[in-house]
């Protein structure tokens, strides 16, 4: 596919993919009537041709026991505020009272008090259940089916959103699918559908103008089939109507060959971030996907972008509009500078001409999505899934576009509406109800040596503190290991590796430029990577001295060389050097080892003071004898220590140096890893050029 679209020329639309029924008679024998409905949510959710992530709610109107009168109750089971239908568990359904749902149309006073309504659901919660209900529960609970599924599939929305897009539905559906035109979700849509389909019993669904399709069924199978096959029959008719034409009125420009846009990333993501983290950090994502470049390479892109996403459940987590930029003006920085600023003032605008006295603040004005021709889509937000999920919600609203297109017409929600739903009242309380970001959320990170037990585990610290870390390392394996079980633990987001000797200048440029197209920039460098000789200086030989150096002050060096641009460009950031004892302390038979360490040292002292004036703040952790985990001590390093010492290379070393600590106690690479952290959070923002010790006690390695 990537082929096709770097070519450009000529290229076809790509089309719309139709779902497939994924049921099995065999998963869902025996599950509960709960169970069932969960089994059918992670069926859709999971399927990024029925929904995307987030989107869609389901339901089931299910008999269960009062617990306050033993008696059956209808009981309406339905996606919570929030969840994601993909991935969620049977917690994340609200259950609530059916005949109390439904006798809220008593108090309902109507459209301009529809927000109110959110605030009686609670009072219908079933079983004290805390997972609070959303505000789509009142078209689950309305319509008068068993079963309902609403979800919002690329195909289906091209539909909602182009201007013919009712007679579309007439052609595709007959009439076992009504349309109805748009209106917020809440308390009236309700009431609206449950009419409706008084009127037309025999509906099978009905699509709702911007915003997807609701349908049902008898039973849970019958519901997800049915689902399936209206999704299926749009993407049918869409891929006829598209053809064999190019989409978007066809190319406009050919996109960059693959490594240029990569490289045109890494470059552009550290300055753009530059200039819209004044305030709070961020983390880019980048993305160059066929549907996007087929988007931003086309003659109808400007138009197409300005109009806008359509879906609620797209802009709300990509602003109602890209900002694009000239693909020929990226190295312009004031171009950079006032194209940002553009955006910003017309969200202000934006916001001015429609708030009124009671909807919240302003919220952050610069742009999530950021467009540029034969390149891609770049994305910003406070952490890195968000930033991919907005991505990915704009790749939908290509797909939408791309539909629409040829049905009429793409169609925008109305300005006036558009901000009803950003600034909504109840996705506003949503926002609020969000748990405190991390210390470090939105920082990013790279570790040399991340493969290493100090490595990993001063990844494991800042990852556990909300950053995002860039993993390096020379050793392929360990690499992949040291990945693997962080991101396992960590979620994949928010880790990335890729291969580094740190003695290579290439290989060292290469993982910064990694670094900033997989998260826009750098906060934060430990550089780690080591190793360590033991000899007498007869038998030290050139090699092995200058390997020392290589590693251990070349590798420093390149390292925070080519981390100083992308951190004085966002104004400041914090360097750790992991060093050792030895830097400070003379041993016997490791001067090539020793000196290297005092180098770095020293090295960091000088990074100080020029990085001082850049925010830039250099800091030294020194550890000792941190033996539990350490590629270096398992090697030739702890026999040749040990020989040093005339003592056994197994359990007395471990003993001997812990006996040789003034606190008598081991050191472990956690305990270096907090030592780290310490250095690089806002606690020592006014700390450069200091040293911290952690060897449990040597007289010898006191800095003063």
């Amino acid at each position: 596919m990537n082929s096709l679209i770097d070519k450009a020329a000529g290229q076809s639309a790509l089309h719309f993919q139709a779902p497939e029924s994924r049921w099995s008679d065999d998963h869902a024998h025996g599950l509960s009537p709960a169970a069932l409905l969960l089994y059918r949510s992670n069926l859709l959710g999971s399927d990024l041709t029925v929904t995307n992530f987030g989107g869609g709610n389901t339901s089931a109107k299910l008999v269960e026991i009062d617990p306050l009168g033993a008696a059956e109750v209808s009981v309406l089971w339905v996606k919570g505020s929030g969840g994601d239908i993909g991935s969620m568990t049977l917690d994340g359904f609200s259950t609530l009272y059916l005949d109390k749902v439904l006798g809220l149309e008593r108090v309902y006073r109507g459209l301009e008090h529809e927000d109110e309504m959110v605030g009686y659901l609670p009072h219908c919660t079933f079983n004290l259940n805390s997972r609070a209900a959303s505000i789509d529960t009142p078209l689950h609970a309305y319509l008068p089916y068993p079963h309902i599924d609403h979800v919002h599939p690329d195909a289906i929305i091209a539909l909602a959103a182009s201007k013919d897009g009712e007679s579309a539905t007439k052609e595709i559906y007959g009439d076992d699918v009504a349309w109805m035109g748009w209106q917020r979700p809440g308390f009236d849509l309700g009431l609206r559908l449950r009419d409706l389909v008084a009127e037309k019993p025999s509906l099978k669904g009905v699509m709702l103008a911007g915003h997807g399709v609701i349908c049902w069924g008898a039973d849970s199978r019958t519901c997800y089939e049915n689902t399936i096959d209206l999704i299926g029959r749009a993407a049918g008719y869409l891929n006829i109507k598209l053809g064999n034409s190019p989409a978007f009125g066809g190319v406009r420009i050919n996109s960059l060959a693959p490594l240029t846009r990569a490289a045109t990333a890494a470059s552009l993501m550290p300055r753009l971030r530059a200039l819209m983290c004044k305030n709070r950090p961020m983390v880019g994502d980048f993305s160059d996907d066929p549907a996007t470049l087929e988007f931003v390479c086309s003659r109808d892109f400007l138009r197409l972008a300005a109009v806008g996403t359509s879906c609620p459940d797209h802009f709300l987590r990509t602003k109602i509009a890209p900002l694009t930029l000239d693909s020929k003006r990226l190295e312009d920085e004031v171009y950079l500078s006032e194209a940002i600023e553009a955006y910003r003032e017309d969200y202000r605008a934006y916001y001015l001409r429609n708030a009124g006295p009671l909807d919240p603040p302003m919220r952050d004005a610069n742009p999530v999505v950021i467009l540029i021709p034969g390149v891609g889509r770049i994305t910003f937000a406070s952490d890195k899934s968000t930033a991919r999920l907005a991505g990915e919600f704009y790749a939908n609203a290509i797909n939408v576009m791309r539909g629409a297109e040829v049905v009429g017409g793409y169609s925008g929600l109305p300005e006036a509406e558009a901000f009803a739903i950003e600034y909504w009242a109840l996705e506003e309380a949503k926002l609020q109800r969000l748990p405190k970001p991390e210390g470090l959320a939105g920082r990013i990170a790279l570790i040399t040596g991340a493969a290493g037990g100090i490595g990993a585990a001063v990844a494991s610290r800042l990852l556990g503190d909300g950053a995002c870390v860039m993993l390096t390392d020379f050793d392929p394996a360990t690499l992949e290991t040291a990945r693997a079980d962080l991101a396992g633990r960590f979620g994949q987001d928010r880790v990335r590796a890729t291969l580094c000797d740190v003695t290579r200048e290439a290989q060292i440029e290469s993982a910064f430029q990694a670094v900033a197209r997989e998260f826009g920039g750098l906060d934060i460098l430990v550089a780690n990577a080591g190793l360590a000789t033991s000899a007498p200086i007869e038998e030290t030989t050139l090699e092995v001295w200058r390997r020392n150096y290589d590693v251990l002050v070349d590798g420093y060096f390149l390292a925070s060389r080519a981390a100083f641009p992308l951190m004085r460009r966002q104004g400041g950031g914090a360097i750790v050097f992991v060093g050792s004892k030895n830097g400070l302390a003379a041993t016997p038979n490791a001067s090539a080892y020793a000196s290297a360490k005092a180098a770095t040292l020293h090295l960091a002292r000088c990074l100080a003071l020029e990085g001082a004036n850049g925010g830039i703040r250099v800091n030294v952790v020194n550890p000792d004898a941190v033996l539990r985990g350490s590629k270096i001590w398992n090697g030739d390093w702890r026999k040749q220590r040990a020989g040093a010492y005339g003592i056994d290379p197994g359990n007395e070393l471990e003993e001997f140096y812990r006996n040789r600590s003034m606190l008598r106690r081991n050191v472990y690479p956690e305990d270096v890893a907090e030592a780290v952290a310490f250095l690089i959070s806002d606690a020592a923002s006014k700390s450069t050029g200091n040293i911290i010790n952690v060897d449990a006690g040597n007289a010898q390695a006191f800095t003063r």
